[in-house]
């Protein structure tokens, strides 16, 4: 039996949910709105994951009870696994990248760009681990209260 193709998830719309990531690598170089709007489109991108999924549910004649389950875990998988944690975590990477080049002769031009560089080749790097770890505690709260 074969998976059901989910856009969200199995093509290349999946990279939106790390636009914020994309945002928090480039923030020594651009304006902090810029970073900003990185956040909302990734946050668009997880609501409509969550949409989606929730029309599925409601489609395939599931209460709504477990539609709002549904919804909800979803919501709650895609914001913490593509939004805060990572965005966190390429924010700091990018900071102390930035903190210990301040304290080196280094030029002013390789002070900006390599922070933006670490925190893009770490976004492939933390991906893995960060879902891992949402699903785990996914597993050990909402979906053991809700499932």
């Amino acid at each position: 039996m074969s998976k059901e193709f989910d856009i969200f998830r199995d093509s290349p719309l999946r990279y939106l949910g790390y636009c914020n990531e994309v945002g928090e690598a480039f923030r020594p170089l651009i304006h902090r709105h810029l970073v900003h709007t990185s956040y909302l489109l990734a946050t668009a991108y997880v609501c409509a994951d969550a949409i989606d999924k929730s029309v599925k549910e409601y489609q395939r004649g599931e209460s709504a009870k477990q539609i709002a389950i549904v919804t909800g875990d979803v919501f709650s998988w895609q914001i913490v696994a593509s939004v805060i944690i990572p965005g966190a975590t390429i924010n700091r990477i990018t900071w102390l990248t930035g903190y210990l080049l301040r304290k080196t002769y280094a030029r002013k031009v390789f002070k900006k760009i390599v922070p933006t560089a670490m925190g893009l080749c770490s976004i492939p790097i933390i991906i893995g681990p960060i879902d891992k770890f949402t699903d785990g505690l996914m597993d050990a709260t909402y979906r053991k209260w809700f499932y």
